[in-house]
């Protein structure tokens, strides 16, 4: 529950599924709204045109508020913006009602906004939310400024509830994001397990190698001596793999369970993924291993997260883009194994296909477990729509060897 919170509130952005520019339209919506209600300000403000200054405190206390409502949380904690605002307006509140001077027709409007927003924000992002008590009375107090105003209490009963909204929306979106953040971590988990299941299965095939090359070193000591340092070299071979697989993936892993996959049929079993994708449905698939890419020696953990980023692929092409055509593509790239699966754009209307995003877009958590599991063996993976409307997911992943190359 810990690393769920710590993970929540240290960056807000990393918690926000929205794309940045809708990110950066809400933005400057925002600071289009802080900039009509500051001017609302000046409405009732008809000080400007006598000799009291009541016009003032509503002037710029608004702006201090929009200063520490949007100062960037990397030069100053949400936490300590609030508490220096709420306790900002607390004293301007004080000294306006000690020195019995009336707010003019307002108390600051842009303050009040200001001061909601915060107290939202607090509530959603800040650890120990005390800073949202003060923010709170600090924003049902402004009212009383208006020390001549017989409406002033009704003005801060009203603002009770506004106070209650912005409270009840914070812990809404705290909810919500702690929501995603579990949901997140059981996807995460879920392949750490089934990682932890092919290690189980990398091991007993290496390790029955190595006994199966001991005995028949055994065997043939006095009748072939000179192959045993062959097979002493093979189970040398067979032993730095397994520990080269171990140290891979034991980074990411907790728990054991188990389901075998053989090593080595990769491509044996992509086409048969591929041949399934196709049959029986209005869609298809193709293929296509480059020469290099059959010659390359990878990994069993590799072999799995290949398979595993293949697979995803085709179930997403399959449920997002029903009955596009699909291709799947292998090659090297820099010594390195590159994966590619693209999708042509739906054939179904728009309509039809709109309310679900492909895995990766937003809300999705498959690229999350997909990148989890191609970093823990090395990889890099990266998905994101085509130019001509489909998408495409692309991972490139460590070789051992390329057959035929030096070393």
């Amino acid at each position: 529950m810990d690393n769920v919170h710590d993970r929540l509130t240290a960056d807000p952005a990393e918690t926000n599924p929205l794309p940045r520019p809708v990110q950066r339209l809400l933005a400057f919506a925002l600071y289009a709204v802080l900039a009509l209600v500051w001017l609302l300000d000046l409405v009732p403000s008809d000080g400007l045109r006598t000799p009291q200054n009541d016009w003032l405190p509503p002037l710029l206390t608004g702006p201090a508020a929009a200063v520490l409502l949007l100062v960037p949380d990397r030069w100053l904690s949400l936490e300590r913006r609030a508490w220096a605002a709420a306790c900002g307006s607390l004293a301007v509140t004080g000294g306006m009602l000690l020195a019995g001077q009336r707010g003019g027709g307002s108390w600051g409007l842009l303050e009040t906004v200001c001061l909601l927003i915060m107290l939202a924000r607090t509530c959603r992002w800040v650890r120990r939310p005390l800073a949202a008590v003060a923010l709170g009375a600090a924003v049902i107090a402004a009212p009383a400024r208006m020390v001549d105003n017989p409406d002033s209490l009704s003005f801060a009963f009203a603002l009770t509830f506004a106070v209650g909204v912005a409270v009840g929306l914070g812990c809404y979106l705290r909810a919500q994001d702690g929501h995603r953040a579990r949901a997140v971590d059981a996807v995460r988990q879920g392949e750490r397990l089934e990682l932890a299941r092919d290690l189980h299965d990398f091991v007993a095939h290496h390790v029955t190698g190595i006994v199966v090359q001991a005995n028949a070193g055994r065997a043939i000591r006095e009748t072939a001596p000179d192959q045993i340092d062959p097979i002493l070299e093979n189970i040398q071979k067979a032993g730095m793999e397994t520990l080269d697989s171990m140290r891979r993936l034991v980074r990411v892993l907790r728990e054991v369970d188990g389901r075998p996959r053989r090593p080595g049929e990769l491509f044996t079993e992509l086409a048969a993924m591929v041949s399934d994708f196709c049959g029986g449905e209005a869609q298809d698939a193709t293929l296509s291993v480059a020469a290099p890419a059959r010659a390359a020696r990878l990994a069993p953990e590799v072999e799995t997260s290949v398979h595993r980023v293949v697979q995803e692929s085709l179930t997403n092409a399959r449920r997002h883009a029903p009955g596009a055509l699909v291709a799947v593509k292998m090659g090297m790239d820099d010594g390195r194994l590159r994966v590619e699966v693209r999708n042509m754009p739906p054939a179904a209307p728009p309509a039809a296909t709109r309310s679900a995003a492909p895995v990766g877009g937003r809300g999705g958590f498959g690229m999350v477990g997909l990148r989890e599991r191609v970093a823990a063996v090395d990889g890099t993976l990266e998905a994101g729509g085509t130019p001509d409307g489909g998408w495409r997911v692309a991972g490139t992943f460590p070789v051992l060897a390329v057959a035929g190359s030096a070393g």
